[in-house]
């Protein structure tokens, strides 16, 4: 059986990872019916938005996709004009969001955006044996974007986090270990300072954790939970953090795996997963088969289980060991001399002769 996806190629080094990733997918054994569409810094001049209907046209089909990174300049966001309206209703508006992702995420409802960061054999690292799941609310708090300049000297930022948001991204957590055989979850937040805002997400993942009484729940300040995972990373399991705090903590995450290169996340809906690499466009390497394309091959991996396609996923992630372990074949992050596409040639390699 065919699955329909959707692959946003994306900016800089997108196209470069995303290609490799694609191929590693399509020699898994598994048949995706690919729709690329376009969207970036690369097509406003051509539509006239970074984020043309069709890119959620396309998700709203398929409900699954994998995204390569977006270019966010900094200190500048996007009036992105959408005519788009779920369920087949148009109504043009223009809106603003602070970067193209966020503008996905939140169009599409996208609540909880999960990082896995796993140790993998051969991959550089000061640590071992670490296997977290950051939980990342991600459609309020600081990166809804609302801003305004209460003088020419003073900006304001508005910080909104509701009941609504919180439950079902920390229920989203609690299902998530049920359903893994996690063992924890912890709830990051700095309800001693931020006493409404992170006591109303603090005292919400409180009440779900009620419901779920074979998972474990503790809760962690977040300058706390930061050193502690860099003290002792293994005695953690999942964590649920408000966006910020979560977007923060998944990069320390991803450092103690060994890098962004690794680091694969999926955003997540009620019926649409799209998934995208960590790391950014790096445009001065674009074009150069320079990239690490490791996290956007773990994303093909996290979409193919979530097609239930566990057994395609698996011999991906062998082949990617197994090329992991002899280091030759790796980019030079990795400790490699290959190329993006010589390193995805050796893992297609690996699955053609059944390692």
């Amino acid at each position: 059986m065919a699955h329909g996806a959707t692959l946003i190629p994306g900016d800089g080094i997108g196209p470069e990872v995303t290609t490799a990733a694609r191929r590693v997918i399509n020699a898994s054994g598994v048949r995706i019916d690919w729709d690329v569409v376009e969207a970036g810094l690369h097509v406003m001049d051509r539509y006239g938005t970074a984020l043309p209907d069709y890119v959620l046209d396309s998700l709203d089909r398929t409900k699954v996709g994998i995204k390569g990174p977006l270019t966010t300049p900094v200190g500048k966001g996007f009036n992105v004009p959408v005519a788009w309206t779920r369920g087949g209703k148009r109504s043009p508006t223009t809106r603003y969001y602070p970067s193209i992702s966020v503008a996905l995420r939140m169009e599409l409802d996208l609540y909880a955006n999960l990082r896995p960061a796993k140790i993998y054999p051969g991959v550089p690292s000061r640590y071992e044996n670490v296997d977290l799941i950051v939980v990342r609310e991600n459609t309020e708090g600081l990166y809804g974007g609302i801003e305004h300049m209460v003088t020419p000297d003073i900006a304001e930022a508005i910080r909104i986090i509701s009941r609504r948001a919180s439950e079902r991204v920390v229920r989203f957590a609690f299902e998530y270990a049920v359903k893994h055989g996690r063992q924890k979850v912890t709830a990051v937040h700095k309800a001693n300072i931020l006493k409404l805002t992170d006591g109303l997400f603090l005292d919400t993942a409180r009440q779900v954790a009620q419901s779920f009484p074979q998972i474990q729940f503790d809760d962690r300040i977040v300058d706390n939970m930061a050193m502690q995972l860099v003290q002792k990373p293994e005695i953690y399991d999942i964590l649920v953090a408000p966006n910020l705090y979560g977007d923060i903590l998944s990069d320390l995450c991803a450092g103690l795996v060994g890098g962004l290169g690794v680091a694969p996340a999926a955003n997540i809906g009620e019926d649409i997963h799209l998934f995208e690499p960590v790391h950014g466009s790096a445009p001065k390497y674009a074009g150069q088969n320079r990239a690490n394309p490791m996290a956007t091959i773990l994303c093909g991996v996290m979409m193919l289980r979530h097609l239930d396609e566990a057994a395609a996923a698996d011999r991906i992630e062998r082949a990617l060991v197994a090329v992991l372990l002899e280091g030759r074949e790796t980019t030079a992050d990795l400790g490699g001399s290959a190329g993006t596409s010589q390193m995805a040639d050796a893992i297609i390699d690996k699955i053609q002769r059944g390692i």
